[in-house]
């Protein structure tokens, strides 16, 4: 590294940068980060990179930035936010002289890479070099080298539990702080009480939408956090609504991509869906109508090319949403069209240009959960206004745009609410609060939130982890509360992989945990339906799901981790790849912690299948249900929640008691992942949660109090029979003598 005091570039660290002398470093031959002459691809993105609007606002930003130690950016997708404040920070900071690092957040896994990737470009540097990211389970940066760390918020709010004063960094940017996901409301409360002691530490609050103001008002230390607002570069946008509300908005959606295909202007669609299953249906559906139409009609319709983007799909497939429009059929004939069908992903985190026509339903999948009946779930609900807006801004990227809402203007007046909820009033906060605890909050009332969530969602949590023995009853961390904090699971999980030597499977423990920590792995085809569903069945055990994702895993693993294999038995080669490169990493944290990793081969097999089974129950005790007689439901342990088995479980029979992953309301409430276990166990295991003074009246207490009553006679009976044998012994040795 060159001495910082002759290099004039470094020499930014001591006095104001101006836009003027980081231009000279910008435009300059060689790249000051590497010390290597720029490639020509450097100049060609550079010439992008200054019709941006923030970009001309470089000398605003470093007077701003200079004198406060917080500021709140807003400016709407596309205005180049994301990629071009960190790298401002980055020329004038040069974190490398003070052996620091800046990092920016991002609350979406494939916005944290692709805005890494594309800055990385930008900057004329190696991805996983001078510029990286990190998401969970993958790191793509050099301890050595990295200056510029696009990571997930989730991951940042690890970081704080080894070190809570973020020493790492120099600046930390929360990027679309709008979303208002758990780990960046965390992280502002966090950081809002760090900026008192780390003087040093520049804090920058990135937004998409007004909300903040908000922002604003909640960090004010002396005075409010000032206001940097980048004008966006939208055209306008016509807004055009449904006369009657829709029946079926994926069938509208489709019927609106065929009829812009058909009448509209050359121009990309991107069509806003709610999920995997609805967005793979919809491509299908709208690839058939718009290949008829072609072939009805090849002189005045183009060919269409239909995308889906969601975020599971692996990377290089995601990619594809940048992919050209297809070319007309022949020289002269009409040009062609792409169709993004999206989750809200496309809403604020990525800019698709060429898009000139969106289509919105006005529907997204939403995080909801109920503390009183300790049940979260993925519901489809109304979006609000400012994602409507959002969605609407996406017409108007590169000239004019159109947006169809396939709902009526007065439902968007008086039914859909301003903005959502920040999602730390509608979801479980048992990881947060046990990240939380472990950073050194004492009182999670009175920590500074910015919406503080529902006192009995925090009890809930608190409650969780008392009985997981994460926390003791005075709230404190315990010594296994602090090994399953440095896990980046569910604590459920968590203590299934801690307590699994246990039981001597710590080794399938992992595979099930590694399984569950991947998208959906099974592949159904809707014209294939049948012959995956055999291919299925061929691979479940008849215990239990779980035990289903070991086979799968092992049989994925003996056939030499082949994609062909996996193709053969409808399966995603993609995803068990991740459950490999997932299981690894948990393997060395596991090490780390000096875990036993130990498995033990029976020779009877079930004999094995009931250890893991018990270990299952050290960490999902609390989600059970027990069959309701002969009705073929079951109901929830406590909470008593009448339910059913997913038709997605591989169970042979309807056992009485089961344990679940998953609560999954759709039609009705479904229980999904299924393993049978016995209720003995729960009372040997769960001790503190079985408590039966606890039940509500109920034949759930009822079956579980035949259980205890059978055990206590038996247990009776043992210790009769060892009485009697103690006697006998006794007598022996006094005739003996």
């Amino acid at each position: 590294m060159a001495d910082s005091t002759k290099d004039p570039l470094f020499g930014f660290i001591r006095r104001r940068v101006t836009a003027k002398q980081v231009q000279g470093a910008i435009d300059g031959k060689e790249n000051p980060f590497t010390r290597l002459p720029h490639s020509d691809r450097y100049h060609k993105i550079l010439e992008a990179r200054k019709k941006l609007p923030v970009y001309t606002q470089m000398d605003d930003f470093y007077e701003m930035y200079a004198k406060h130690q917080i500021i709140v950016v807003v400016g709407e997708t596309g205005s180049g936010k994301t990629t071009q404040i960190p790298q401002f920070v980055v020329y004038s900071d040069m974190p490398q002289t003070k052996g620091k690092i800046v990092a920016c957040t991002q609350p979406r896994r494939l916005a944290t890479m692709s805005a890494a990737k594309r800055v990385a470009d930008e900057m004329d540097v190696r991805l996983g070099k001078q510029v990286g990211y990190s998401i969970r389970f993958e790191d793509m940066t050099d301890p050595g080298t990295t200056i510029l760390k696009y990571m997930t918020d989730g991951l940042l709010l690890r970081e704080a539990m080894n070190d809570p004063d973020f020493e790492r960094y120099s600046t930390i940017i929360l990027d679309e702080a709008h979303e208002r996901t758990v780990a960046t409301d965390s992280l502002m409360g966090l950081l809002k009480s760090l900026v008192k002691r780390r003087k040093d530490l520049k804090i920058i609050v990135m937004s998409a939408t007004l909300d903040a103001l908000k922002f604003q008002k909640y960090f004010t230390i002396d005075e409010p956090a000032p206001l940097f607002k980048v004008p966006g570069r939208t055209h306008p946008v016509g807004i055009f609504y449904t006369r009657e509300p829709e029946p079926d908005y994926v069938e509208a959606a489709i019927r609106t991509v065929i009829m812009i295909h058909r009448t509209e202007d050359p121009g990309d669609i991107l069509v806003f869906l709610t999920g995997q299953e609805e967005i793979e249906d919809a491509c299908r559906k709208i690839k058939i109508e718009a290949d008829d139409l072609v072939a009805n009609d090849p002189d005045t319709v183009g060919p269409l090319s239909c995308i889906p983007l969601y975020s599971s799909l692996p990377p290089q497939q995601q990619q594809r949403i940048f992919d050209p429009a297809p070319p007309p059929r022949v020289s002269d004939g009409p040009p062609g069209r792409k169709v993004i069908v999206s989750t809200n992903i496309a809403e604020t985190s990525l800019t698709v240009d060429g898009v000139v026509y969106v289509v919105d339903p006005g529907f997204s999948k939403q995080k909801l959960y109920n503390p009183r009946i300790r049940v979260e779930s993925l519901l489809v609900s109304p979006i609000s206004k400012s994602s409507a807006q959002q969605r609407a801004g996406r017409a108007g990227r590169t000239r004019p745009g159109k947006c169809f809402r396939l709902f009526t203007e007065k439902d968007f007046m008086k039914e859909l609410e301003e903005h959502m909820h920040p999602e730390i009033l509608r979801c479980n906060l048992s990881s947060t609060v046990l990240d939380l605890v472990k950073v050194g909050v004492k009182d999670l009332v009175r920590f500074d939130w910015v919406d503080a969530p529902a006192p009995e969602t925090l009890m809930r949590a608190l409650e969780l982890l008392n009985f997981l023995a994460a926390l003791d009853d005075d709230g404190n961390l315990t010594p296994l509360g602090t090994k399953m904090s440095a896990f980046p699971l569910d604590p459920q999980m968590s203590k299934m992989l801690i307590t699994s030597p246990e039981f001597d499977c710590s080794q399938e423990i992992l595979t099930i945990v590694a399984m569950l920590s991947v998208p959906n792995f099974w592949s159904r085809p809707n014209n294939r339906r049948k012959e995956a569903d055999i291919a299925k069945e061929l691979l479940s055990l008849p215990d239990g799901d779980h035990l289903t994702l070991i086979n799968v895993f092992n049989e994925y693993q003996n056939n030499l981790n082949d994609s062909k294999w996996a193709w053969n038995n409808y399966i995603s080669a993609r995803a068990l790849a991740e459950a490999a490169n997932v299981r690894a990493q948990l393997l060395r944290i596991m090490e780390r912690l000096e875990i036993d990793l130990v498995t033990k081969s029976h020779p009877d097999q079930t004999r094995h299948y009931v250890d893991i089974r018990k270990a299952l129950v050290c960490g999902y005790f609390m989600q059970v249900a027990h069959r309701e007689g002969d009705k073929g439901s079951y109901l929830t342990i406590k909470d008593n929640q009448v339910v059913s088995l997913h038709p997605s479980c591989g169970l042979d029979t309807q056992p009485e008691w089961v344990l679940f992953n998953e609560f999954v309301l759709t039609t009705r409430p479904y229980i999904r992942t299924v393993t049978e276990i016995r209720p003995e166990w729960l009372l040997e295991l769960a001790a503190n949660y079985y408590d039966l003074k606890l039940f509500t009246d109920g034949e759930t207490k009822r079956a579980l109090q035949r259980v205890l009553n059978r055990l206590r006679k038996k247990q009776g009976k043992k210790n009769a029979k060892a009485a009697a044998s103690n006697k006998k012994q006794s007598e022996k040795k006094e005739a003996a003598s």
